[in-house]
Order: C-alpha cells, then structure tokens, then sequence
C-alpha cells in the first residue's frame, strides 16, 4: 500500500533553509535520535545549495534475472510510473542498498523529475548518464557515477513505502534536508518541534560565532553554560536571523 503525499507548508521550508544539516543532527540528538544522516549520498556538484522537501520513498532489491531486464522499464511497477506520481517539492530518496555498479537514474529520468518539479533526488546509489544528469539541474545527492544501467545489479520493486536508505529508515513524508554535508531525515511527526528548536539552535550558534570572532574562549561558550546563556537573552538572543555562513551551509561545528 503506497501513502500519498504531503504538502510541506512554506513557513517549514524556509526556516529549514536556513538551518544547516549539522545543526539537525545535533537538535535530533537531544531528542533522543542518532540515526538520522544517510550515509553514502554526497552532492553531485559542490554548488547545489540546500534543499527541502518531503521524502518521496522508492525502492531497489538486489537483481533477480527474471525480473531485471529492460522490459521491466515498461511495466506498471517500474521507475517511470514511481516518477509520474512524484508531487512538485518532494525530494525523491531512492534505496538502492549502497549499489556503486548500476546507476539508479540516468539523464532522461532526472530530466522528467526535474520538470515535474522534484526538489531533489537522494540515493545511497549511483546515477549514469553524468553529464546530462548535470544539465538538467536537477540536485542530486549520491554515493557516486555509474555507467551500467539499473538492472545490471537492481531490480526496481516500489514506491511510497517506508525503506531503508544510508543505514537510515526513512518513511513517506518525512522531511529531508540536504547540504554539503549530506542528507538528514526528520520524522514527520516531529516535524513541528524539530523545526522551532533547530531554527533556535541555529540563532545561538550564530551569535557565538560572532563571540569566537571577537576572542571570547570556548571554555563556557560552547556548549553555553548559564552565564553565557544569560547573555545571549540579554543581547536579544532568539530574535537574530541566521548568518549568511549559516544559509550557505558552510559554518564549520
């Protein structure tokens, strides 16, 4: 059974936008989840800035020769189809069990998605077809480039179902956000709560950075203990947007 959709409110999106992946993880650490950054998938091309977006699941098993033939690519149950349900704004995360020998998509498939107004693809696979991939600017993360095609070494099983991608369960709609440090999953019942904490870890990080640049030293600064927390209120602290280091996604923890 395949789960629809769901929207991602616009409010989400752009404080999700401005928060770096690294300060996630942090946040889902304090809430107790660890498992939350895929490993494997990296940006295609160092430039892409970060993206955001709802999880549109697929799933790849390893190729069973009756079934992995390039006659599958027609059937009701194949990429394409998986494809022409994917919604504007998804990012599709894609498990191909950390297969580096058959790239999952190629340049037409990227160039549909991309089209179709997928925010992003995310694999813990590769993609063939590099250069063209390219210049559909389409934002790919991956764990690499292939030039054999999918069925070489996967068969193409679903979509809309709860997978396993990086070593990370990923559900539909959770909320995926990618930089250059990679992808991060957010439960999509957390989302809310997520979101108001990681948007405030990201305005304090932002000040003691400005504290760092003006000499002050570690020891009690970062992680702030109660002194320095005081004042980081007393300055306005919570109010501040995030540093423009911040937003690109080059802020160093």
């Amino acid at each position: 059974m395949t789960v629809a959709t769901a929207s991602l409110a616009d409010d989400i999106v752009r404080t999700l936008a401005s928060v770096s992946t690294a300060t996630l993880t942090t946040v889902l650490l304090k809430k107790g989840l660890r498992n939350v950054w895929l490993r494997g998938p990296r940006p295609l091309r160092p430039d892409i800035p970060r993206i955001v977006g709802r999880a549109f699941t697929l799933r790849f098993v390893p190729a069973r020769e009756d079934l992995a033939t390039p006659a599958a690519w027609a059937s009701p149950r194949s990429t394409r189809a998986a494809i022409e349900a994917m919604p504007a704004g998804c990012v599709a995360v894609v498990d191909a069990n950390g297969c580096t020998d058959a790239g999952i998509f190629g340049d037409i498939l990227c160039a549909r998605m991309a089209k179709r107004g997928v925010a992003a693809l995310v694999t813990d696979g590769v993609v063939r077809d590099v250069t063209g991939v390219l210049a559909t600017g389409l934002p790919v993360w991956c764990h690499g480039v292939a030039a054999p095609p999918s069925v070489a070494g996967l068969t193409f099983v679903g979509w809309q179902e709860p997978i396993g991608c990086g070593g990370v369960a990923v559900f539909p709609n959770d909320v995926v956000v990618a930089d250059a440090d990679g992808a991060v999953v957010v439960p999509g019942a957390l989302q809310d709560e997520i979101v108001a904490a990681a948007a405030e870890q990201e305005r304090l990080e932002a000040w003691i950075m400005t504290e760092v640049d003006g000499g002050a030293a570690l020891p009690g600064l970062y992680p702030p203990n109660a002194e320095t927390l005081a004042r980081y209120k007393d300055t306005g602290g919570g109010h501040a947007a995030p540093s423009s280091a911040t937003q690109s996604g080059e802020k160093k923890k």
